[in-house]
Formats: structure tokens, sequence, C-alpha cells
């Protein structure tokens, strides 16, 4: 018989979120509109203390409409950070313009200010300077935005926060996502919190998110009739899911409180071992812990590396997951230019995800204490 799965992010749902799902069947609200849309966007505002936010189905979506509203033109430059998942850098394609990957740095693993500086700079000596920045708050851990900020209003850039690992994150005290022209939040089933699938899109320009909601409802016009005059999209959250949202949300802290605990028990369980180490948390930075990920240097641990420790819980039925791929080594982008030294690089060869679901049981972590613990001491 096998063993019991461990997830390496799997939902965390309560009964608030059912209730209100039968709560929006009951009253036939299950289409894109309704109150726990309303309320749910409601909630998100205050929480992220933002001016307006569209729910709509993912934060992929988010992205594409904040490109578009952002005017981006086909053959421009927009500047993304290369340590990420792809649905960053996707949308940029879908308006056909040209990406350009920026390098991690060391002490957030996130977009590095210098190298992002170095690439603005190259593109506008060449007459075509860069449109706007899509910097990421990878595994809840906050950018460092304070330098990025100050490049991007040295060149008058707008910045595109995806911050669809980081809800319920801070920098200096400002939620993430509510720091640029833009911010981006992902609810996909692995997240922090989760309607299934969905995101939003934030913004402090409530004329910008108004018209985001037109756009992610096919750009339907004032009229009796269905009449369009510009290109829309269907990106818009459904009021079922928009009421999984509303439960969620409520116990956001606890989630954020589990993750970080969950992060405190790996941290001591892997203190003493050679050649393992973590993300620390800058003392500006609140991070959610979305997911705990480890170093390994395999010329430390005597051998043993990131793909010995996640072939080995893998057999134990244990999900683990490497660290993103950054994108200017995807065979996608194998044409888009690079800008840094390769420290996203290091961290992908290097780096693991472990378990770290706000679910996880006391015998699960036993579990997963007891192989870490017999990997690296073979």
């Amino acid at each position: 018989m096998s063993k019991e799965k461990i997830w390496l992010s799997s939902p965390h749902m309560g009964e608030e979120e059912l209730n209100n799902v039968k709560e929006a069947f009951a009253t036939n609200w299950i289409s894109p509109a309704g109150p726990f849309l309303q309320q749910f966007e409601a909630a998100i505002k205050t929480r992220c203390r933002v001016t307006d936010a569209a729910a709509i189905q993912s934060g992929t979506a988010g992205i594409h409409l904040a490109l578009r509203l952002l005017g981006i033109q086909p053959g421009e430059v927009v500047l993304c950070q290369s340590f990420t998942f792809i649905a960053s850098c996707n949308p940029i394609l879908y308006e056909r313009a040209e990406p350009v990957f920026i390098d991690s740095e060391k002490e957030t693993w996130n977009m590095c200010p210098i190298a992002l500086e170095e690439a603005i700079v190259h593109y506008t000596k060449q007459g075509k300077k860069p449109k706007a920045i899509i910097v990421v708050h990878l595994y809840g851990m906050p950018a460092n935005m304070h330098a990025i900020q100050a490049v991007a209003e040295k060149h008058q850039l707008p910045i595109i926060e995806d911050a669809a690992e980081a809800l319920g994150a801070t920098y200096h005290g400002k939620a993430c996502g509510s720091m640029g022209d833009f911010g981006i939040l992902s609810f996909n089933g692995n997240k922090i919190l989760t309607t299934s699938g969905g995101g939003a899109l934030l913004s402090n320009n409530a004329k910008a998110i108004a018209k985001a909601r037109f756009l992610a409802t096919q750009a339907k016009d004032d009229a009796p009739h269905y009449q369009h005059s510009e290109m829309g999209f269907n990106y818009r959250l459904s009021n079922v899911c928009a009421a999984i949202g509303v439960g969620q949300l409520a116990v956001l802290d606890q989630r954020v409180a589990a993750r970080r605990t969950n992060h405190a028990f790996y941290e001591e369980l892997l203190k003493d071992q050679a050649g393992v180490s973590f993300l620390k948390e800058p003392d500006q930075s609140f991070s959610n812990r979305w997911l705990t990920c480890i170093l390994i240097d395999p010329e430390q641990t005597g051998g043993i590396s990131r793909e010995t420790v996640r072939l080995a819980l893998e057999k134990e039925n244990i999900e683990t997951r490497p660290l993103w791929k950054p994108m200017h080594l995807q065979p996608l982008f194998k044409e888009a230019a690079f800008f840094g030294t390769g420290v996203c690089d290091q961290l992908f060869d290097q780096g693991l995800c472990l378990p770290s679901g706000s679910n996880l049981t006391s015998a699960q972590k036993d579990r997963i204490a007891n192989q870490l613990k017999s990997v690296f001491s073979h």
C-alpha cells in the first residue's frame, strides 16, 4: 500500500467557503457578476490598501490587462525578472512585444536593480527605450522595491508588480502589489489563498481598474444590444469563485502564520546541516513564506545535491520541486536578451522547494523530517 501523498502546497479549505458557495447557488448568482464578486473585490482592496481591485480569472490575465492598459505595442521592450514562473512573461508575447530578462540579486532572489538599469541604459542608447518593468515577489519574499522604484522613476518607466505568490507579504509596511502602477495577485489552487483559479489586478488608479473591468468582460459598450468598439477578453472571475475567495481572505493571517511556522520548522531541522541555506528575510520585509526553499551546495554536503534530495523524497511520496527555471534558459525564450551575472542560474541549479502547505500536519512534518535526516546522513 502506497504512503499518503504529501503535497508541496495543497488547497486549504474551511466551512465558510462551502457555505458561501451554497449561498451563491441558492441565489443563482453563478455568472461573472454578483454580490460575492463585489464583496471579494472590496476585501482585496482593503487588505492590500489600494484604490481599487478587479477580480479576474488568473494572475496571468492581470499582467496581460496591465500591459494593455499601459499601451504596450508590438516590438516594444518590456523588462521582466528572469527568475519566475512563465506566467510573468507570457503576456508580453500576447502583445507581440519583446521580453528582455533581468537577473536576480542574492539578497532577495528577486530583480537586481543594477542589472535592471544596465538593460534600460543599453536599449535607450539604441533608441529603443523599454516601456515597462515586471518585477516579481518570488516565493512570497518582497523584492528590493525602493531600489527598483528609484531606477524606474529615474527613467520614467511604469512598474507591474507580480505579487502572485506574495499575498500577505509586506515591504516597509506596504502590501506587495500596492507599490507599482499595477499589482497582480493569483488565487491558483497552490497559492496561499485560492479560489480554485483566479487572480486580481490592483491599482491606485481607479479609472484604470474600471477600464480593466470593461476589457475583462469582452469590452462591451454601454448599449442595450451587444456592441463592441475595441477588442476585449473573457477574464472576469465568477461569483462562485469569488464566494470561495471571501472565505479564504477571512483566514489569510492564519494561513500566513502557518506558512511561516513551516519555514521555522525547516530552519530548525536543518540549521546544522553543512551546505544547506535558506533565503533570509531582510529587516524591511515581511514574507508570507508561501514556499520554503533551500539551497543545497553539493561541494559542502559531500556530494548530496538538490536532485539527490528531490528523488529521495519522491520515493517516499513527498512532493518537492526545483526552484523556477529562469526564463532566459527556457527554449521558448532562447533568443531573448538577458542582463546579469547568472545569479538566478545558480539558484535554479541548487534550489529546492519543500512541502509548505498551511494544512501540513505534525505527522506529515515528522515524515518529512525523517526523510531529510536520512538522505543527509548518507
